[in-house]
């Protein structure tokens, strides 16, 4: 039997952790096209984070994590004022706030870290992330932070299963889209927010969007969906936290987005509904049939 020492389970513990919570929000990230949403928002933060150790001089997780949610949603603010004042795309004005977020961000972490301040050193894992960073307390609000967000999926889950598949008919029965539009978006602040310590800004999104994706591919019922997505996040983000731990210089954001890369393609070739075996096969069957009752006909 393997034994896993105390920070072995931390780390483990907070990957699956982070893996679940963010692949069941992904579920409606994913089947509302909103991808992009979670780019902007964990680019968006890599400003916040550098603002918030300027003002603090300290690394603590809680400070560091405010700065980031403050400024992941500064940056959908931004977004959706600059669509509301123009007739630009909304992809274009997405791609336009992230790399404008995240090009501040590199110039203020360039900054700091120039600064003879001790207190910088490892500011920058937060681009990648770093998951042998991550301490008991900090495993606790980020079980708070989860609750939160399973709570909420809970307790809105008929309001935003119809968001997710008819927003127009959502309104027309007079339910408050742009609120729970809002709700939505302050949740994916929430998820991207608990994952930059151990992903890191720059790849927190794909465990958002791949677990969801994977899971599509396995079943088209909505409950099934989300459950699966949230057990396959666990699962990717303990492979990429192991990872990690199995070799000390590999940054925990990566390995957990190559295990989530490798879950999708295997999801896309064997997957049930989705998958390219499983569909050929039902492609195939259907001309036979269709042969047959031609020749019978």
């Amino acid at each position: 039997m393997i034994q896993l020492d105390h920070m072995a389970r931390v780390v483990l513990a907070g990957c699956a952790l982070i893996g679940l919570t963010g692949g069941a929000l992904g579920t409606f990230v994913v089947l509302r096209r909103q991808s992009l949403v979670g780019d902007v928002v964990s680019h968006a933060a890599l400003p916040g984070i550098v603002l918030a150790f300027w003002l603090t001089g300290s690394r603590s997780t809680p400070a560091l994590a405010a700065g980031a949610a403050l400024a992941g949603l500064a940056g959908m603010l931004a977004a959706s004022w600059i669509l509301r004042r123009t007739l630009l795309r909304e992809d274009g004005v997405l791609g336009l706030v992230l790399s404008s977020f995240f090009g501040l961000g590199l110039m203020g972490l360039t900054w700091i870290q120039r600064q003879p301040d001790a207190a910088q050193a490892g500011l920058d894992r937060y681009l990648f992330g770093n998951a042998a960073t991550l301490l008991s307390q900090d495993l606790a609000w980020m079980a708070g932070a989860a609750l939160l967000v399973a709570g909420t999926l809970a307790l809105l889950w008929k309001e935003f299963s119809l968001l997710a598949f008819d927003a127009d008919f959502a309104a027309q029965l007079g339910w408050p889209v742009r609120g729970l539009d809002l709700i939505l978006t302050l949740l994916t602040v929430v998820v991207i927010v608990l994952g930059l310590q151990t992903v890191g800004v720059v790849l927190m999104s794909t465990l958002l969007i791949a677990p969801a994706v994977a899971a599509r591919q396995w079943t088209d019922r909505l409950g099934r969906m989300t459950l699966l997505a949230g057990g396959l996040g666990a699962l990717v983000g303990v492979l990429g936290g192991a990872g990690s731990l199995a070799f000390a210089r590999l940054p925990t954001g990566p390995a957990i987005v190559l295990a989530a890369s490798g879950l999708v393609l295997l999801s896309l070739g064997l997957g049930t509904r989705g998958g390219w075996m499983w569909s050929g096969l039902r492609r195939r069957r259907q001309r036979r049939e269709g042969r047959e009752a031609v020749l019978h006909g």
